[in-house]
């Protein structure tokens, strides 16, 4: 599947007041050609760079948990978690989370996170999720700042970027620890 930043049809609404509404389903192995090309419009060839990218190389992402979003049928966003330990305590990180430009401000990149989020934690294996992001977008959604600098990347990230969602709420200031893998009960 090849996409581009041309308008799709599919992507306009028949009138000012309808809005095309997304769903989310499973990703599946037909679904790697969208996601990593929808990785490159939205990241550009930077985001090999990133320390995020660093973490996704030493530690795979959970499949499981490999989420696709849809209008009308046509993938028009995705999202993928890694699972993660932080001194210990096990989780996931977020990400990344992309929506192609035609798709945009229809809410499929909230509906990602909250679902992808919703069904890590409902496992009971895990105690958070956490990821690298804008605090305007993700703050609203659950997410909270974690102490700065408690926990340690294998690389650089801006400390104010650093979020998670638990349900214990204590946990975003009281985690530390370096990013690791995934701790065998």
């Amino acid at each position: 599947m090849t996409l581009s930043t041309a308008p799709l049809a599919a992507s306009a609404p028949a009138s000012a007041d309808v809005r095309p509404v997304p769903t989310v389903r499973p990703a599946i192995e037909a679904d790697d050609a969208f996601i990593d090309e929808l990785h490159a419009i939205a990241f550009g060839p930077g985001r090999f760079s990133k320390t995020a990218y660093r973490i996704r190389e030493r530690f795979p992402i959970d499949k499981s948990l490999s989420l696709v979003a849809e209008v009308d049928g046509e993938a028009c966003g995705s999202v993928w978690m890694t699972p993660i330990s932080i001194g210990g305590v096990n989780g996931w990180m977020l990400g990344p989370l992309a929506t192609h430009p035609n798709f945009r401000k229809l809410g499929a990149g909230k509906l990602l996170a909250r679902e992808v989020t919703k069904r890590a934690l409902a496992r009971g294996d895990g105690k958070f999720v956490m990821l690298v992001g804008d605090r305007d977008y993700y703050c609203p959604l659950g997410w909270e700042p974690t102490a700065l600098g408690a926990i340690q990347f294998p690389g650089p990230v801006d400390p104010t970027r650093v979020l998670l969602f638990a349900e214990d709420k204590t946990l975003a200031t009281t985690l530390t620890g370096s990013i690791a893998a995934w701790q065998q009960g």
